[in-house]
């Protein structure tokens, strides 16, 4: 184990940042990812606690103590974002895998629509990955993986253009930070190439809400009327295919992986 020129000390395991990594989907990447040999460094906006029991769990699934760790960090202000990614150049010798998992799922209805909503939609959810890829994509290129340094995006079933499934209403400024994501992943697979993999995971309901919009029991049966798999996936579907795009898709970049039990079908 070595010590980098800001303290934080650096083992021989690969090292991945999750953004958003203490709850839901985010905290399962992060899980599988320890569990596979991997140190984690993950970000919160709000939930301190539930962060640094995420990286407690990681320690215990053997991520390296005081390598891996949780950082608060507002998306929605793209300054403090470039930042947070300058301190990170500094004070790491490499990154192996950059998970853009953070986001803010939001309705907007058309009649009540804002300027200020659909900015903050895209800065959250889409202009913070961007910068974060623009700052740590040197980290990326050095990384000790056998097929380079990976960035894996979520993306969303809903919002892939003409190959995806509009929400009916009320979504707007999201779906369209969203879609904005897939052209991000697609863009930054040539940019990044040969030595970093871009790709994205575009699942359907991986969660469900934990208010608002879905998260009621019929409208979740609704949704699964017309899902041929007859389920949800789970935080830990999402979290193997993200896995996997990091640590062994070693031939794949600037894909789109739908993770939706078949939805895209009907």
């Amino acid at each position: 184990m070595t010590t980098t020129t800001t303290g934080r000390a650096v083992s021989g395991r690969p090292i991945v940042l999750i953004t958003g990594g203490a709850k839901r989907v985010g905290r399962a990447i992060t899980l599988a990812l320890a569990r596979a040999g991997c140190d984690v460094l993950i970000t919160y906006r709000g939930s301190k606690d539930a962060a640094e029991g995420v990286i407690c769990d990681a320690v215990a699934l053997g991520a390296t103590k005081g390598v891996s760790g949780a950082m608060s960090i507002d998306l929605d202000d793209l300054s403090a974002v470039s930042d947070f990614g300058e301190r990170l150049v500094d004070g790491l010798p490499r990154l192996d895998g950059l998970i853009l998992n953070a986001s803010a799922y939001e309705r907007s209805p058309l009649a009540t629509l804002t300027g200020d909503q659909l900015m903050s939609a895209f800065r959250v959810n889409a202009a913070s990955s961007a910068v974060l890829a623009a700052r740590l994509g040197p980290l990326l290129t050095r990384s000790i993986l056998p097929a380079g340094g990976a960035l894996v995006a979520m993306a969303d079933i809903h919002a892939l253009g003409e190959h995806g499934l509009p929400r009916s209403r009320d979504f707007l400024a999201y779906s369209m930070s969203k879609a904005a994501i897939v052209e991000m992943v697609r863009t930054l697979a040539r940019e990044l190439a040969p030595k970093v993999r871009v790709n994205a995971v575009a699942p359907g309901v991986v969660a469900w809400p934990e208010h608002g919009y879905e998260s009621d029991a019929a409208a979740q049966q609704m949704y699964l009327s017309k899902v041929p798999l007859g389920r949800a996936g789970t935080p830990e579907d999402a979290a193997e295919v993200v896995k996997w795009l990091t640590l062994d898709a070693s031939y794949v970049t600037g894909e789109v992986v739908r993770l939706d039990g078949g939805r895209n079908l009907i």
